[in-house]
């Protein structure tokens, strides 16, 4: 079992954060304005007191934006540097870290991805989550979850192209980027069933399951729910969608994770699919 009162969720404004918190509502929930992970002293000066589980779900996520001056600064400081200081406290207290990492530390030259490939990210946002993993993993009791394609409560890919259904566009989207859709229900229960099954500590590959792929047969999936198989997609390269854009960042062709680890501590992801007709039925319903 685990206590709620014992867990603080870093992180708390952003999708994972508000999963893991509708998860453990007894839980401390903190964002960067209680807690910046980025200060040495504001970390080590943090009331640690019955703090047993750190879930860092903190991370500068904008891709393209790391690539500029203040961006790579601002990536640097919460992907790598915050995360070392939680891995400092974290030995120093004897707390378990669970630290969420990306399809984005690899290059994606391989077809699925296991947690012993050799780090090779291609931007700076891939870079300052392989820095982070290294730091993470220098706590003695960690759990490093490498995801993919993340949606939750908030502004993401599914809700961009359900909103340009609902406006009648038939949009371009890329098809030469491969992966799968991870909802924050997964990695919710990826890391509710790591905590209380007491898994061995180290790196874990978490997604969806199901047959991988491309942002464009995604996108095609998402019309078919709603209903609207009368909008088109049309499918485009990653390099000809950032022709125009030189300031863009570099992504990896292939994104698929294997889940071979995980599913053999007990627990099997559901398919994206399956969680994408779920989510959609949710978000009508809301709207």
């Amino acid at each position: 079992m685990i206590d709620d009162a014992n867990l603080l969720i870093i992180g708390s404004n952003g999708q994972l954060g508000k999963a893991l918190q509708q998860q453990y509502p007894a839980a401390r929930a903190v964002d960067s304005g209680e807690l910046d992970i980025t200060s040495p002293e504001e970390v080590n000066q943090f009331d640690w007191t019955g703090v047993r589980t750190v879930l860092n779900a903190a991370a500068y996520t904008n891709v393209d934006g790391a690539e500029t001056p203040d961006g790579r600064k601002a990536a640097w400081a919460v992907n790598a540097t915050g995360v070392a200081n939680l891995a400092r406290a974290a030995a120093r207290h004897d707390i378990t870290l669970v630290h969420i990492s990306t399809d984005y530390v690899f290059d994606g030259t391989q077809q699925t991805h296991s947690e012993t490939e050799a780090l090779s990210p291609l931007s700076v946002y891939g870079a300052t989550k392989a820095a982070g993993d290294i730091a993470a993993s220098l706590a003695p009791k960690h759990y490093i979850l490498r995801t993919s394609w993340v949606i939750g409560e908030g502004k993401n890919f599914v809700q961009t192209m359900a909103g340009l259904a609902e406006k009648d566009i038939s949009p371009t989207v890329v098809a030469d980027q491969i992966g799968r859709l991870t909802f924050t229900g997964t990695l919710v229960e990826a890391i509710h069933h790591l905590l209380t099954k007491g898994c061995a500590y180290g790196i874990y590959n978490v997604s969806d399951s199901g047959e991988p792929a491309s942002w464009a047969d995604v996108t095609r999936t998402i019309f078919e729910n709603l209903g609207r198989s009368d909008l088109t997609v049309t499918d485009t390269t990653t390099a000809e969608y950032f022709e125009s854009k030189p300031e863009a960042a570099p992504r990896p062709l292939n994104s698929t994770l294997d889940l071979s680890k995980i599913e053999a501590t007990g627990y099997s992801p559901r398919d994206w699919h399956e969680n994408l007709r779920s989510y959609l039925n949710k978000e009508n319903q809301i709207l």
